[in-house]
C-alpha cells in the first residue's frame, strides 16, 4: 500500500489539473482521459435530489465505458433546473473537444455548494486556457484539485499480487456524508486487463463494504459518485489479486475521509462481528459511528459505554439480546464484564489518541462489519454553520 501523492497515474491514463476560476485561486478542474473508450464502472447517490452530474454520468455508463472524466470542484451545480443539465452537458462537450473523444464517453462529478449555477463564461474562458497545458497531472494533483472543504489530499495505490498492474485512487470528502451506493467523489484507476462486467461486479462489492462504511454526519450528498476505470494495458492479472488489491485502496481512502471528516479529531473505527449476517453487522456499526452521543463521548475523551449500548439497542432487531452482546472500547471489555474507576481512567487515556476502536460482539453467528467515522467537534458546528457566509 502507498498513500504518496507523487505517484504517476497508472499506464493508459493521462490528468489534466487546473485553476478556471469557478470559485477561488485553488485548482478547481481535473480531467482524467485515456486514448480510447476503456472498461469503466461507477456507483452514484441514490438521493432523490441529485444533480446533473449524476444524471449524466448515470447515462454515459450504461454502457460500461469511457474515455474520460471530468471534475469541478467548488460548486455542485444541484438544483438549477434545466439549465443545470445543458451546463454540465455544455462541460461534458468541452471535455470531449479538448481530450478528443465522444461526448457520451466523458464521466462528469461536481461537488461544492447546492444551488449556485456554473459560472459558464468563466468556465469557458478556462477551458480555452488550458489548451496547450501538458497532461502532466499526477496523482497528488488530482486530489487536490478535486477538494472542498478537505483539509489534505487522500490518495492511495497498491500493486496487483502477481503482476505489475497497479490499483490507484483519489477521493474528496469532509461532510455530508453517509453514503447510500457511494461517497463524496471518489475516482479509482487500474492498468488491469479487467472485463467491463468483472470491473462493474466487483467495484460495487468493494464500495459496499468501504465506502459505503463510512460515515461523517449522517447525511447522504446529491453528488456522490465513485467511478472506476481500467486501461487494459497489462494483461493476466488475477481477478482475486484485483479485487484484493482494490479492497485495500477503498479501505484506505474510506479511512483517510472518515480522519477528515469537517472539524475531526479523531478517527473511529467500529468492528461489529458475531452477528446473523453482514447486513445486520454494517446496521449495528452504523448505528454507533452515527450517534452523536458516541461521537461526542469519544471527542470528550470520555468512555461511556453506556452510549454504545444504546446505539446497538436502538437497531430493532429481534435476535439482538443484550445478555449476549460484548462491548469493548480498544481492547478493552467494558460489558457485561464489569471495570474499576483505575481502569476507566486508563481508558480516556486511550481516547485521547488520534484513532479508537469500537468492538461489538453480538453473539448470534459469524457476521462481520466495519465502518468508519470520526468524532463530532466544535469545529464541525462552526465550519456548517458559516459554510455559504
Amino acid at each position: 500500500m502507498n498513500s504518496s501523492t507523487d505517484l504517476s497515474l497508472p499506464t493508459g491514463f493521462r490528468g489534466i489539473v487546473a485553476n478556471i476560476g469557478v470559485k477561488d485561486s485553488t485548482d478547481d478542474l481535473v480531467i482524467v482521459a485515456t486514448d480510447g473508450p476503456v472498461a469503466a464502472s461507477g456507483v452514484f447517490t441514490q438521493s432523490r435530489f441529485v444533480g446533473p452530474s449524476v444524471l449524466v454520468s448515470r447515462e454515459h455508463i450504461t454502457n460500461l465505458q469511457a474515455s474520460a472524466v471530468v471534475v469541478i470542484s467548488k460548486n455542485a451545480n444541484v438544483a438549477n433546473g434545466q439549465q443545470g443539465e445543458d451546463d454540465a452537458r455544455e462541460v461534458v462537450a468541452l471535455t470531449a473537444r479538448h481530450v478528443g473523444c465522444e461526448p457520451d464517453d466523458v464521466l462528469v462529478a461536481s461537488t461544492g455548494v447546492i444551488g449556485r449555477p456554473y459560472p459558464m463564461d468563466t468556465i469557458r474562458a478556462g477551458f480555452a486556457d488550458i489548451s496547450g497545458q501538458s497532461w502532466s497531472a499526477q496523482l497528488g494533483d488530482i486530489a487536490r484539485g478535486i477538494m472542498t472543504t478537505d483539509t489534505v489530499e487522500k490518495t492511495s495505490s497498491a500493486t496487483i499480487a502477481g503482476s505489475s498492474a497497479v490499483v490507484s485512487g483519489v477521493a474528496k470528502g469532509v461532510g455530508m456524508i453517509e453514503p447510500d451506493m457511494a461517497t463524496m467523489i471518489a475516482i479509482i484507476l487500474t492498468d488491469a486487463d479487467i472485463s467491463a462486467e468483472v470491473l462493474q461486479s466487483t467495484f460495487s462489492r468493494v464500495a459496499d463494504s468501504t465506502f459505503n462504511c463510512v460515515s461523517i454526519d449522517g447525511d447522504t450528498s446529491t453528488s456522490d459518485t465513485a467511478i472506476i476505470m481500467s486501461s487494459g494495458a497489462i494483461a493476466d492479472v488475477s481477478h482475486d489479486a484485483f479485487e484484493s488489491a482494490l479492497m485495500q485502496v477503498c479501505t484506505d481512502l474510506a479511512r483517510q475521509i472518515a480522519a477528515d471528516g469537517e472539524g475531526a479529531e479523531t478517527l473511529i473505527e467500529v468492528l461489529v462481528d458475531e452477528a446473523r449476517d453482514e447486513a445486520q453487522a454494517r446496521r449495528v456499526a452504523k448505528s454507533i459511528v452515527n450517534s452523536p452521543l458516541v461521537k461526542t463521548a469519544i471527542h470528550g475523551a470520555d468512555p461511556n459505554w453506556g452510549r454504545i449500548a444504546m446505539a446497538v439497542g436502538k437497531v430493532n432487531d429481534d435476535d439482538i439480546d443484550q445478555n449476549n452482546v460484548v462491548i469493548r472500547i480498544g481492547s478493552k471489555e467494558l460489558f457485561p464484564q464489569q471495570v474499576s474507576e483505575r481502569e476507566l481512567e486508563e481508558l480516556s487515556s486511550y481516547l485521547q489518541g488520534d484513532e479508537v476502536l469500537v468492538h461489538v460482539s453480538l453473539g448470534i453467528s459469524s457476521g462481520t462489519a466495519r465502518a468508519w467515522g470520526c468524532d463530532l467537534t466544535d469545529g464541525y458546528v462552526r465550519i456548517n454553520a458559516d459554510y455559504t457566509t
